[in-house]
């Protein structure tokens, strides 16, 4: 049976605080994009501690994505029997792709559990900037990182781009055993859920 553990929104908040100068260090995002619903909330507390006094707010975009039962062969990127399918994602019609090409993007998600969700949002976001960018006629590069809450230690089975890894644009808060992470966001008994954390916290 896959353990149980529990993390309390204190917890999120500093994991991020914690995170948020080797953030500035080494990514200097300029726009985040988060991963629903996880990705939400630990995007919104980074929002603050990576604020520089004088400069605006880092924006924050939204996509979504789920795992599905694969009931075709296309698009699985994951084990027979699944994949990933997007619920919502940037519109390439608008200003919102034009806004990405040159910038520094961090990636907000709460878990690198399998990497499938991940590798399908780094790719798809990579290919989309790309058109936009031959659209508009720019050359400015534009880089991705990704910052996640907890990796789980196991095999992955998706895999990110070489030189994201190379280049330290890869950031986890803390790597934990496989197991089953609870978030406060998911409870809906949030003084149950801070008592089990208590009693069943990561360690």
């Amino acid at each position: 049976m896959v353990e149980k553990v529990y993390v309390t929104y204190n917890q999120i908040h500093k994991l991020c605080q914690d995170a948020a100068p080797k953030i500035l260090g080494d990514f200097k995002p300029n726009l985040m994009i988060a991963i629903g619903g996880g990705g939400y909330v630990p995007a919104r507390i980074l929002r603050s501690f990576l604020k520089q006094p004088g400069a605006p707010n880092i924006p924050i975009q939204a996509i979504g994505l789920s795992l599905y039962e694969q009931l075709s062969d296309s698009d699985v990127v994951e084990e027979p029997g699944t994949k990933v399918t997007r619920t919502q994602w940037l519109d390439f019609s608008s200003l919102e792709m034009k806004n990405l090409i040159g910038k520094n993007i961090l990636i907000v998600d709460e878990v690198d559990d399998t990497r499938t969700t991940l590798e399908y949002a780094v790719k798809e976001l990579q290919k989309d900037v790309e058109k936009a960018r031959l659209h508009e006629g720019r050359s400015e590069p534009t880089r991705f990182s990704i910052f996640v809450l907890h990796n789980k230690d196991k095999e992955k089975k998706g895999h990110l781009p070489d030189d994201l890894i190379n280049d330290n644009r890869y950031l986890a808060a803390v790597t934990v055993p496989d197991c089953w992470i609870c978030y406060p966001w998911e409870a809906t008994d949030i003084d149950e859920h801070d008592q089990l954390a208590a009693e069943h916290g990561v360690k």
